[in-house]
């Protein structure tokens, strides 16, 4: 399945969890909660799900993650850290004047960045249309989209999903991070999208829904080929933010003073 244990892996994004609380801490930064939500899914893409090489992040043939939830960087730029695509001593400067760690993602600012993201409903289009890019030149990758529930009240997102349905984009799969919350409250209170995988079902997608905080689960969901040819691929991940938030409380004095260190996990 991977290189790497479920038991490693868990280890792996505990330190990416620390390692974005601290990031930002340091960078003043909003929208913790979106990032901690989507760090399994980065390491079960980066770590087991996804053909990607840190050495050669340019590879034509590589599988390509758009994180479409662009606001959520801070989880993005220290999963391609921990994974080797560039030096992790740049996160120390995320969110500052004249980094390329800004607080969105822009075009190509990092290896392994593979789109500018952060307005919302844009990230599912693009990907989409690279996937058909990869379909009309004969090549073999994936792309992969990370999105949320919040996101999907952009029209945007259900235009690029009849798209891709409709011109049968089979390389394209879309993960929702249903962690329940955008920016203004509850997603059910603001507009009501559930149950986002009956939708994604009805506009044409094989759908899968997956309890949260199973990365064995996502890496097999990466892995998998629909089973009718020409249909894009959804996955709905039922993720928490609460779960994270216990998990920064008891440190949150240190992470005042210091931010989190390694042996902190």
């Amino acid at each position: 399945m991977t290189d790497w244990t479920i038991n490693e892996l868990e280890r792996i994004a505990a330190k990416i969890r620390g390692e974005v609380v601290s990031m930002s801490y340091r960078g003043k930064a909003p929208h913790l909660g979106s990032a901690l939500s989507c760090v399994d899914i980065l390491v079960a893409a980066y770590w087991g799900g996804l053909k990607v090489d840190p050495r050669h992040p340019s590879d034509p043939d590589r599988d390509r993650l758009i994180l479409s939830k662009g606001h959520a960087a801070q989880a993005l730029y220290a999963s391609l850290a921990y994974r080797g695509f560039f030096d992790a001593d740049l996160l120390a400067t995320y969110n500052q004047n004249g980094s390329s760690l800004a607080e969105h993602p822009g075009p190509r600012c990092l290896p392994g960045i593979e789109a500018a993201t952060g307005s919302l409903g844009h990230g599912l289009p693009i990907g989409a249309g690279i996937a058909l890019s990869g379909q009309m030149r004969g090549r073999a990758y994936r792309v992969l989209v990370v999105s949320s529930d919040g996101e999907c009240n952009e029209g945007s997102m259900w235009e690029a999903a009849a798209f891709a349905a409709a011109r049968s984009i089979c390389n394209l799969c879309v993960i929702v991070d249903n962690n329940g919350w955008q920016a203004t409250g509850r997603s059910a209170d603001i507009m009501g999208n559930s149950p986002l995988a009956d939708k994604w079902t009805a506009f044409g997608w094989e759908t899968i829904e997956i309890n949260g905080n199973e990365i064995d689960q996502l890496i097999e969901a990466f892995k998998y080929k629909p089973e009718i040819d020409g249909k894009p691929f959804a996955i709905e991940w039922a993720s928490t933010r609460t779960l994270y938030v216990l998990y920064i409380v008891p440190l949150f004095p240190l992470i005042l003073v210091n931010g989190i260190s390694s042996a902190m996990l």
